[in-house]
C-alpha cells in the first residue's frame, strides 16, 4: 500500500503541514520516492502518523513524544505523568471558575483579589492607591493582606486625604508641612484602630526586609515628589514625638 502525502495525511486525520512539520522535527521518517519525485508513504508512515496524532491529543507536547520510545505503545509512566499534569490543571480553572464567578458576582476589578476588597471600596482609592495596593497583595501574606483588608473596608476618606492625593509636585513648603502635620493623627488614629498593621510583614513570603523595599521602590513611581516628601516629614515628626515621649520621666 502507498499513499501520497496529501492521502497519508488525510487517512490519519491531520493535514499537510503538519506531516511536514513532524519530518522537520524528526519525528516522523522520511518516506521513500517514487520515480517521478513525489513521497510514497506505507502503513508503518500510517501507523506513526496515528500515533502521534492520538498522543498529540491527549495532550502531549511533540517533545514528549519524541522522547517516549516509539516501539511502546502504552507508555505507562508518561500517560501517568500527564494525567496528574492534566488533574493539576483541571484545579486550576476550577478556581479560577470560582474566582471568575465571584468576580461577576460582586463586579469586582480584575487585578485585585476577588475577597479581599469590595468595589466601593477600591472605587475611593486614586489611581497610586490602588497601585500600590496590588502591589502589597503580592508580597504580603495572608495575615498582612487581612490587616490591609480590614483598614481598606473602612478606610477614611475626607478633606486631608483630598489635599493628599491633589497635592502638585512643585507645592510650597507651607503646604507640604501643613499637610504633613495633618497626617500624624490620621496614621495614628489608623493604627489604633487597626493594630495589626504593625504586624503586617511579620508572614510575607520573602521576609519583611523585602516588603519595605518593594513598597519604597513603587512609592517612588507611584507618588511625586511633594507628596513623597510629606509622608517623609510626617514619619520623621511621628518618631520625634515618639522619642521625646520615651524619654520623658
Amino acid at each position: 500500500m502507498a499513499w501520497s502525502t496529501r492521502e497519508v495525511a488525510e487517512l490519519a486525520g491531520t493535514s499537510l503541514r503538519a506531516v511536514r512539520h513532524y519530518h522537520q522535527v524528526g519525528l516522523l521518517a522520511e518516506p521513500e520516492r517514487r520515480s517521478n519525485g513525489y513521497k510514497e508513504y506505507g502503513v508503518a508512515h500510517l501507523v506513526r502518523l496515528v500515533r502521534i496524532k492520538r498522543l498529540s491529543d491527549l495532550g502531549f507536547s511533540l517533545r514528549q513524544i519524541a522522547d517516549m520510545d516509539g516501539t511502546d505503545d502504552h507508555p505507562a509512566e508518561d500517560l501517568r505523568a500527564l494525567d496528574a499534569e492534566l488533574a493539576a490543571t483541571i484545579e486550576r480553572l476550577q478556581l479560577a471558575r470560582v474566582e471568575l464567578g465571584l468576580i461577576l458576582e460582586k463586579s469586582a476589578p480584575t487585578d485585585l483579589p476577588a475577597d479581599f476588597i469590595e468595589p466601593d471600596a477600591v472605587a475611593k482609592l486614586s489611581d497610586a492607591d490602588r497601585s500600590l495596593v496590588i502591589v502589597l497583595t503580592r508580597v504580603l501574606g495572608p495575615r498582612g493582606l487581612q490587616a490591609y483588608a480590614d483598614l481598606l473596608k473602612n478606610a477614611p476618606t475626607g478633606p486631608l486625604m483630598s489635599a493628599f492625593d491633589d497635592l502638585l509636585p512643585d507645592a510650597d513648603e507651607a503646604t507640604r508641612q501643613d499637610i504633613a502635620e495633618r497626617l500624624i493623627p490620621y496614621v495614628r488614629e489608623l493604627h489604633a484602630a487597626h493594630p495589626g498593621l504593625l504586624e503586617s510583614r511579620a508572614d510575607a513570603p520573602k521576609g519583611a526586609r523585602f516588603v519595605e523595599q518593594t513598597i519604597a521602590e513603587a512609592m517612588s513611581e507611584l507618588y511625586n515628589a511633594a507628596q513623597l516628601d510629606v509622608l517623609h516629614r510626617a514619619r520623621k515628626m511621628m518618631r520625634a514625638g515618639e522619642a521625646a515621649h520615651d524619654s520623658a520621666p
